[in-house]
């Protein structure tokens, strides 16, 4: 069963049940949908793509996204998703890496022409209404004979510390972490709704592969990004609904509710199951989140490496406050899902005991092919199999595993070892304190100091006095930052995630 067959399979068993909604408008069933993927399909062969090309999208979330993942997939293309922030420059960078031939957009992304593509395609367009014409009859457009280790997602990585890395996703890698959702993160049934508020390019677009395996709906909201008072009045329209959210998401939805007066009862009517990654979610913030909306939450860890499969925490495990290592547990990212190993190594590779904190490594069907032209980078990443993911942690007794910080964040200082989750677990406790990030900075006497960055609650008074008394009656002192800066916003990515390196340069730039 390859990644069209799984359309094709559900365009023949139910081709009448409503598959793709904007908004709460129907855009297409399973059977205008997989025939507008295969006239798409046939549209692109005869223009003169071949299996093996790549496809660009550079896009906010559009209903027209998914048709073409399976229109690109059922031609044997690969698709390269783009992060709709990303500059012009650094968009033509990744078509020449990529050597992508076509390109699809939106115009409020890319107003302009992308150098370096033959053609490129507004989705919003009367040239894409042409392209995406259905076929007549999708069974008779034949699928592309592609391998399970062939490329199908080429994921271009954040390049915090460099140029992107191209990372190669196969047909197996997708298949294998579209499974495991099934048993690790979350029962679907046919008829169910996923929706896309998360960036596409990244995993919330993934996650379309184990919806259609069951039949489920698939909405992107008319907005096509996050509006926490949409996606409540959204779920209660079309059903409750399940998505992929990063903390600083889910963090808006949990304000929202609050806000609106919203209870956990209220928050059932509009959300299934929010599962969260991408980004470290703090135990505060968590608390929080079920207390307001209830148990709905389910954590994963992965990364563009392994998309979306390494660890699990549980609906059940982040609902079990009887358990006595509860809070432990709920400041995890679970434990190891179905089709992966994990082991946390030493720099020379050998395997640490219990609770002693080293790389994390990930083994299994989930894992890249490698970098796009980069076998230097391929060699040092995977080794004997194993994903060295560059984050830090630990795992316990049960199987839980906890992340410490990536290995590039830890801060090291008077030769102490210094996590910056660690820190800002304890800032974001403190009263007042809305946001944090903890970043090293070079000292000629301790080689790095800790310096905080923090975002003040609404109407809150922060003075860097009252945060350095909380830190010393929480953790010890040389743990402590030896700055505070008081800033209005933190800088993040388009998914949520904080930009640590962007932080250091202030700090560089004085």
């Amino acid at each position: 069963m390859s990644l069209p067959h799984l359309l094709l399979r559900q365009a023949l068993q139910a081709p009448e049940r409503p598959a793709v909604l904007h908004g709460t408008a129907l855009h297409a069933t399973h059977g205008q949908w997989a025939a507008r993927a295969a006239g798409l399909s046939q549209r692109l062969r005869e223009q003169g793509l071949q299996a093996g090309d790549r496809v660009l999208i550079d896009a906010r979330n559009h209903p027209r996204t998914l048709e073409l993942m399976w229109g690109a997939w059922w031609a044997g293309l690969a698709v390269v998703p783009v992060n709709a922030k990303l500059h012009l420059r650094e968009v033509e960078w990744i078509v020449g890496n990529a050597g992508a031939r076509w390109g699809f957009v939106t115009r409020d992304v890319v107003p302009e022409a992308i150098a370096g593509l033959e053609r490129q395609v507004d989705l919003d367009s009367e040239e894409a209404d042409a392209l995406f014409a259905p076929a007549a009859d999708a069974t008779a457009v034949p699928i592309a004979e592609r391998g399970p280790d062939d490329l199908a997602w080429l994921f271009y990585t954040s390049g915090t510390t460099g140029r992107p890395k191209g990372v190669m996703i196969t047909a197996r890698n997708l298949m294998t972490m579209g499974l495991a959702y099934f048993v690790d993160v979350d029962a679907i049934e046919p008829g169910d709704a996923m929706v896309y508020a998360a960036p596409m390019s990244h995993g919330a677009g993934l996650y379309a592969i184990p919806h259609l395996m069951a039949g489920a709906r698939h909405v992107v909201p008319a907005s096509g990004g996050v509006d926490p008072a949409e996606l409540f009045d959204l779920g209660r329209a079309v059903g409750p609904l399940s998505t992929f959210a990063a903390p600083t998401i889910v963090k808006r939805l949990v304000d929202h509710a609050e806000a609106a007066g919203l209870g956990p009862a209220d928050a059932a009517r509009s959300f299934e199951t929010i599962v969260y990654g991408g980004a470290p979610m703090y135990r505060a913030d968590i608390e929080r989140a079920l207390r307001v909306m209830g148990p709905r939450f389910v954590q994963i860890y992965g990364q563009g490496e392994t998309p979306m499969c390494a660890t699990a925490l549980s609906r059940a495990h982040l609902a079990d406050a009887a358990h006595p290592r509860h809070l432990e547990r709920i400041a995890s990212v679970g434990t190891a899902q179905t089709p992966v190993r994990l082991r946390i190594a030493a720099p020379d590779g050998r395997e640490l005991p219990v609770g002693e904190v080293g790389e994390v490594l990930v083994k299994g069907d989930s894992v890249m092919a490698g970098y796009w032209r980069n076998p230097e980078a391929t060699a040092a990443a995977v080794r004997d199999g194993w994903l060295w993911t560059g984050d830090v942690g630990c795992l316990d007794a049960d199987g839980f595993l906890t992340l410490k910080d990536r290995s590039k964040d830890l801060v090291i200082s008077g030769g102490s070892n210094i996590y910056p989750r660690e820190v800002e677990e304890v800032l974001l406790a403190a009263p007042g304190v809305a946001e944090a990030a903890v970043v090293g900075a070079p000292d000629a006497e301790w080689g790095e100091v800790v310096v905080a960055f923090v975002v003040a609650s609404p109407g809150a008074a922060l003075s860097a006095e009252a945060l350095d008394a909380y830190c010393l009656a929480h953790i010890a002192r040389f743990k402590r930052p030896k700055q505070y800066r008081f800033v209005a916003e933190l800088p993040k990515n388009n998914y949520g995630k904080v930009l640590k390196t962007a932080l250091r340069e202030r700090l560089a730039a004085g």
